[in-house]
Parts: structure tokens; C-alpha cells; sequence
């Protein structure tokens, strides 16, 4: 990759990458470093092709913690523009995440809390174990979520529920998690739930990577806009896929009862 990383572990298998944050020690904790290595390697399979980078799989190390949340002694010696700084940090970083062109499934592996809970709202989709926990537990310490969670959160289960999460700061179960709709499948173990995962992304890859690419712009921008500006959108993104090789395939196929053959061109 052309980087070193000391708090972040990476893992391809052809076009699948896996980036597990690793500071077990610390719980996964995100400190500044840990969002800079996170950034640096965003931008770099930002800028790859399809035959290089397909989909991303964001997991923690260890048993106990997926992130357990931002790390609470350098939280502890910030001022107010050091504050403002460490925030608008973390919001970059996983406002890049969400817009990248590829798929990307959080695999949470226990606590899930503050920033840890904001990194897997940033994802696509989140796959959980029976064990882990999911909370915004900022109001504990004074504070309220910073890295985006007040805004995703409440895109993602509603506002009424996010109120009651965010005010009280509680811990909530994977199984609750799904049934607010925060989590898409709940596993028994670790293991389980990155084979799924995997198997999810296989059968992402057998899709058009343009249109998926689209089809994740697409969503991401019209979930909070205006009805009909919306439509305006979606048709707009439909018919730019028109200019494709990948549209002509996916259809000859069809026509054709064959397997397509896409080359994300």
C-alpha cells in the first residue's frame, strides 16, 4: 500500500479488503493517530480501480471491542479549538468512508460505543455478534457524539428513538439494535459473521460495480431531499449508466440466459 500503519491492520483477498482497527489493548479506541492512518489508507483505495478494490469490510481486534469509542485521555486535554479540531477530524475521515464508491460492511465484534458507533453508522450496513453493544454514551462525560453520530443515528432509526439514545446514553443489544433497524443480522460468533459478510460481498461483486458504485451515490443523496427532487436524481443516475459498457453487458446477457461479464466500464 505504500504506507506503514501502526493502529490499523490490512487484509485483501483479490478485490475484498479488510481493515481492522488494532489497538486491543486500548479496546480499539480511536485517538488522531488512529483516525490519520484510517484517512490515509480511505484516500488510497479511494483512487483505485475495480480490478484492485471492490468492497471493505471495517472489523475490530480482539474479543471485547469493535471501537470502544474515542479515547478518553486525549478527549480529556483538549480545549475548545483542539475540540472543534479532534471533531471535524473524525467527520472528515468517515464522511470519507461513506462516500466511497465501494460497498462497505461494519462487522461489529463487541462494544460498539461513542466513536465506535459513529465509524459503523458510516458504513453501508452493519452485521453484528450476539455479544456486542452499541451505545452513544457521551452525555456520561459531559459531552454529546462528535464524529457524526447525532446525524446518522437519527437517519438511520428515526429522531425519537436517537433522542432517547443520545439523552440517556444506555447501551443497547445487537438484537435491539435490529430491531431499530441500526443492525442488518445479528451472528453467534465472530467467525460466523465474517464468512457472512464475505458471502454478502461475493454476491455484491457479481454486480454491475458501476451500477452498485451508482446505486450508493444514489441512495446516500436522495434519502433526505425533497420527493420530487429526488425522482430528478434517481433518473439522472439511471440514465448516466446508459453511457457504460457494463449497461450493454448486464442486458445482452439477460437476453442471452448467460452469466454477464462486468468490467466496471
Amino acid at each position: 500500500m505504500g504506507h506503514e500503519y501502526n493502529h490499523i491492520k490490512l487484509n485483501t483477498e483479490n478485490t475484498l479488503w479488510t481493515l481492522t482497527i488494532n489497538r486491543p489493548k486500548a479496546l480499539n479506541a480511536l485517538n488522531g493517530e488512529v483516525l490519520d492512518e484510517m484517512g490515509q489508507f480511505l484516500r488510497q483505495i479511494s483512487e483505485m480501480e475495480f480490478e484492485h478494490c471492490r468492497g471493505l469490510i471495517i472489523t475490530g481486534e480482539g474479543p471485547k471491542a469493535f471501537v470502544a469509542g474515542a479515547d478518553i485521555k486525549e478527549l480529556n486535554s483538549l480545549d475548545e479549538a483542539g475540540a472543534r479540531v479532534f471533531a471535524q477530524k473524525g467527520q472528515r475521515v468517515f464522511q470519507e468512508l461513506n462516500l466511497l464508491k465501494v460497498p462497505v460492511i461494519a462487522a461489529v465484534n463487541g462494544f460498539a460505543l461513542g466513536g465506535g458507533c459513529e465509524l459503523a453508522l458510516a458504513c453501508d450496513f452493519i452485521y453484528a455478534t450476539s455479544s456486542a453493544k452499541f451505545g452513544l454514551p457521551e452525555t456520561s462525560l459531559g459531552l454529546i457524539p462528535g464524529f457524526g453520530g447525532t446525524v446518522r443515528m437519527a437517519r438511520a432509526i428515526g429522531i425519537r428513538a436517537t433522542r432517547e439514545l443520545v439523552f440517556s446514553g444506555e447501551m443497547i443489544s445487537a438484537e435491539e439494535g435490529m430491531r431499530l433497524g441500526l443492525v442488518r443480522r445479528v451472528f453467534e460468533t465472530s467467525e460466523e459473521m465474517m464468512v457472512e459478510a464475505k458471502k454478502k460481498m461475493e454476491m455484491i461483486f457479481t454486480r454491475g460495480p458501476l451500477a452498485v458504485a451508482s446505486a450508493k451515490n444514489t441512495v446516500n443523496r436522495v434519502y433526505d431531499m425533497d420527493i420530487d427532487e429526488a425522482l430528478k436524481y434517481e433518473a439522472s443516475s439511471f440514465s448516466k449508466l446508459f453511457q457504460s459498457d457494463d449497461v450493454r453487458e448486464g442486458t445482452q446477457a439477460f437476453i442471452e440466459s448467460r452469466k454477464p461479464v462486468f468490467k466496471g466500464n
